[in-house]
């Protein structure tokens, strides 16, 4: 089947007793056994709650894997991954990566013992480099957050498997919809569920894809222990995104293209990152490994003054953090999304007290180009 059609039917059928034909919310913490030692294929709603199944079925068969283990939230999801991991594995890392990521890697794997190196996203080569004997895990954002750079998937992917690490792809920015890491040798797909998934920014969680059966059981194992889950009305919220999915992202990627085009030929911009641009660095890889560019836009517009003026005179864009609603955000992710990251390595990796994000929204087009032209107004009266 197309994409969408699965987007609107995956992980579920009409409901036996009812017919109902979306997910009920399973409200329940626990089920009764049929009899002693025999119970109903459902025990306990941390273990397992059929809502909660259901967006697992639905995101396995999105990204084509084998199974889905949803978490409360995205870094909930992250953070089950190097559960999997033992005192003295070795990750290797993209460097740029959402702040929440980089906190988490810095902050909490680290201090079990587990070592994270952090390489340029764009360089396979410094991912081989990088990799030991102890190398349990490869880690990457694509795009990544917020400068937009790719990750060769399938050639870092090999590099992973050689040294008998998973590969895991953090595929938030472009969903199965536009982009299929493990069609192109990823082991485990995350997402944040608050974003596009969800798509109406009502609901936080997160989701793990599984290649392969084993890995999404170890997972499940480590989930059931520390007992992130995701409730079941989130899940149901989640699955009502889903049907939708398709849809969103069409008009997501045309307005973030339509934006991109427009800032680039503006004299108060001073640099556009979006794959979608012939000029992008990486255009040419962005053609090859997805199936659009998707709508966000980071772009840097000469200086802090500038960018602060610039977020308070827009109206149709809303300041704040998160991305992957229906509504359009801005968001300045040097006191925002990354300010957990050391000054000295956002700027490092490029991202500057100038630079602006944008999770480009299903509104009209036009009007959204209206706001952007209020907001470099103000900037450039700055």
């Amino acid at each position: 089947m197309k994409i969408q059609t699965t987007c609107v039917h995956a992980g579920h059928e009409p409901e036996e007793a009812t017919g109902a034909v979306t997910v009920p919310i399973h409200a329940t913490s626990t089920y009764a056994y049929r009899r002693f030692g025999e119970h109903r294929g459902w025990e306990y709603s941390r273990t397992g709650n059929p809502t909660r199944g259901a967006l697992e079925r639905a995101a396995a068969e999105l990204e084509g894997g084998d199974d889905g283990i949803a978490f409360a939230s995205g870094l909930a999801a992250i953070d089950a991954i190097t559960n999997l991991l033992e005192p003295g594995d070795h990750v290797v890392a993209a460097d740029n990566l959402y702040g929440g990521t980089y906190r988490l890697f810095t902050t909490i794997t680290e201090r079990h013992g587990i070592r994270v190196t952090f390489v340029p996203a764009t360089d396979p080569e410094a991912f081989a480099a990088a990799c030991t004997d102890r190398t349990r895990l490869v880690f990457v954002e694509t795009p990544t957050n917020p400068l937009m750079q790719l990750v060769d998937l399938a050639a870092t992917a090999e590099i992973a498997h050689r040294h008998g690490a998973l590969m895991v792809v953090d595929n938030t920015f472009l969903t199965p919809v536009l982009q299929r890491p493990l069609a192109l040798g990823a082991d485990l797909v995350v997402h944040s569920t608050t974003k596009y998934l969800n798509g109406h920014s009502d609901g936080v969680g997160g989701v793990i894809v599984a290649r392969e059966a084993d890995l999404g059981g170890k997972l499940h194992t480590v989930q059931n222990n520390v007992g992130a889950i995701l409730g079941p009305f989130d899940a149901y919220l989640v699955l009502r995104g889903l049907k939708t999915l398709a849809i969103r992202m069409a008009v997501h990627e045309a307005n973030g293209r339509s934006l991109a085009g427009y800032l680039a030929a503006n004299k108060g911009v001073e640099k556009v990152h979006y794959p979608g641009l012939a000029s992008h660095p990486q255009h040419a890889l962005a053609r090859v490994q997805q199936s659009g560019f998707g709508g966000m836009i980071a772009f840097d517009i000469g200086s802090l003054d500038r960018a602060r003026a610039f977020c308070d005179a827009l109206e149709v864009f809303t300041l704040a953090e998160s991305l992957g609603g229906v509504e359009s955000l801005v968001c300045h992710p040097a006191t925002m999304t990354h300010a957990s990251v050391p000054a000295e390595e956002r700027r490092r990796l490029g991202i500057g007290d100038d630079m602006i994000r944008l999770s480009v929204g299903i509104e009209d087009a036009g009007d959204l180009e209206t706001d952007l032209a209020k907001g470099l107004d103000a900037a450039s009266r700055v």
